[in-house]
């Protein structure tokens, strides 16, 4: 069976295992595009566990993309210690001056849009896009690429570029209208 044939079986039954065993974290109170970006940059390299309070504690000073762009780097590099790769924070801080200067203070809509923004790359792209939006597009990491490697039952070394981007457009081409329960899905399986 073709691999893309072998991905569109496990559309549906990962969405309604996502939607049934979700865990319930502050990220996915709604579908805010800004809570769900602050996440995926926190998260990367970090465990879900490690990442809530200092979610917390970030979103409390810092509600909104207006008041992220406006903090002070200190204040800022502050709410970030403990989580290392403080360029992310610098990033993020930067991010935020663009979304206030070109889409007056809120997140854009698209992939492509997201993609412009500094720090934001593919994955958390795809992430947000999905996520937020339901733009079918992939938010393909690690965990992504080894669960739909274990599916295909492929040989491919996924820390080669050349498999996630193989694995990207297939995915691409297989993308559900419940774009970001489905990713939610493949990121949350082991």
């Amino acid at each position: 069976m073709q691999d893309l044939e072998l991905m569109e079986k496990i559309r549906e039954p990962i969405i309604d295992w996502y939607q049934m065993n979700k865990r319930e974290l502050p990220w996915r109170k709604g579908k805010n595009p800004y809570n769900i970006w602050i996440s995926e940059i926190m998260l990367q390299q970090t465990r879900i566990e490690a990442v809530m309070g200092y979610y917390e504690r970030f979103l409390s000073y810092l509600p909104k993309v207006q008041d992220l762009a406006e903090v002070e780097e200190e204040k800022l590099l502050k709410l970030w210690e403990g989580l290392g790769y403080y360029n992310r924070a610098r990033n993020l801080k930067k991010a935020a001056q663009l979304v206030q200067e070109k889409y007056n203070g809120e997140m854009p809509k698209s992939y492509c849009n997201l993609l412009e923004l500094p720090g934001i790359g593919e994955y958390t792209a795809g992430a947000i896009a999905s996520i937020a939006y339901d733009e079918p597009v992939p938010a393909v990491d690690g965990n992504v690429l080894r669960v739909v490697s274990r599916v295909v039952a492929s040989k491919k070394d996924v820390l080669e570029a050349k498999t996630k981007k193989e694995f990207t457009e297939k995915l691409q081409k297989i993308m559900p209208k419940q774009a970001g329960d489905f990713n939610e899905g493949l990121m949350e399986l082991r």
